[in-house]
């Protein structure tokens, strides 16, 4: 765990000398002056405990993420120009954060889990992204870089939860994948597409995206499109949920007194490479064989009132490795991002 530690801080160090940069050009607020990037912060947890069916502490057992995202147009003139570059003409951000994920095979009670189950697994991963949004588009360009094993700490986060809530611990931990060091690019780009507007505010959008990542951890392609109704949907580009989920990210901006709107969605993940599920990339571990094309259903609900942003999003996934039992696979997702 100290190895990852030190990993992290060392990736984190210079992205965090962009978060102090931005604090110390920004003073209208006073958490800024006092040495607190303003911006916009997000805390975000995925559970499959919130699920219907019957087992549910396994495979994608948890995400947690903790991310800043600066305020449009306060992000270093290198990024910005390669931004404008790349991309012509925008509004920008740019985005940093940390996120910790948990997986797990169905049988977490035994000691030695079937080999034929989903590896225990875990990473610790942060991320950088350049947000770069037109009147109806938002394009997203970022890598991550962290750790995959051991080192993520799943294991002392979900056994540590557990013994506090009461509940016994999983055991099978000691087989879980060795720690490896994890670098990823990513790049999603989402359109905004209206359909219906009804009066008073309330209208109809759908939202297409493409997205893909390459990299030690994953490697996929993956089409979705989500269609929401509500007032004020041009606040954002849709409910953040933690990569590969299609996701509108974590900004947005207030458009009207209060903002809400319920979605549902439909995605499909074309998978050239699991490490969670094909194993370790430079040693031996346990392994299973991915399915090469997921299915994703989503719903949910998103209200934006005095800059606070909060999001529920239920999510049905489609097996994810061949031999995977149970059926579909449910987590739910919240959010929840306030501008300082």
């Amino acid at each position: 765990m100290t190895k990852s530690l030190a990993l992290i801080a060392l990736c984190a160090a210079p992205l965090l000398g962009i978060a102090q940069g931005q604090a110390q050009s920004t003073t209208t607020t006073a958490a800024a002056g006092a040495g607190f990037p303003s911006g916009t912060w997000t805390i975000q947890d995925e559970n499959a405990s919130i699920s219907t069916q019957s087992l549910t502490d396994r495979y994608y057992v948890n995400g947690l993420h903790i991310g800043w995202t600066s305020h449009e147009g306060a992000l270093p003139d290198a990024v910005a120009n390669f931004g404008h570059d790349l991309l012509g003409a925008g509004d920008q951000r740019i985005s940093i954060s940390l996120t910790q994920k948990i997986f797990t095979p169905a049988a977490t009670q035994a000691i030695n889990p079937p080999v034929n189950d989903e590896p225990y697994a875990g990473s610790l991963l942060g991320t950088v992204e350049l947000i770069q949004d037109t009147h109806n588009s938002r394009t997203v360009l970022g890598f991550d870089a962290g750790v995959v094993g051991r080192d993520a700490g799943a294991e002392i986060v979900q056994n540590g939860f557990h013994a506090i809530i009461g509940q016994s611990g999983t055991h099978g931990w000691a087989y879980q994948l060795p720690s490896e060091p994890a670098f990823d690019v990513l790049a999603s780009r989402t359109w905004r597409v209206g359909v219906a507007q009804f009066g008073n505010g309330l209208e109809v959008d759908a939202l297409p995206q493409l997205s893909g990542m390459v990299g030690t951890t994953e490697a996929y392609l993956e089409p979705a499109v989500s269609f929401r109704i509500g007032e004020g949907l041009n606040s954002d580009f849709g409910a953040p949920l933690l990569r590969p989920g299609p996701s509108g990210s974590d900004a947005y901006r207030q458009t009207r007194p209060f903002v809400w709107y319920v979605f549902g969605g439909v995605a499909g993940k074309l998978v050239g490479h699991d490490e969670f599920l094909s194993g370790a990339d430079f040693q031996s571990s346990r392994a299973v064989n991915p399915t090469h094309a997921v299915g994703q259903l989503d719903a949910g609900v998103a209200i934006i009132w005095h800059g606070v942003r909060l999001s529920y999003t239920q999510v049905f996934q489609t097996r994810r490795y061949v031999g995977q039992i149970g059926g579909i696979h449910e987590y739910g997702s919240l959010a929840v991002s306030a501008k300082f």
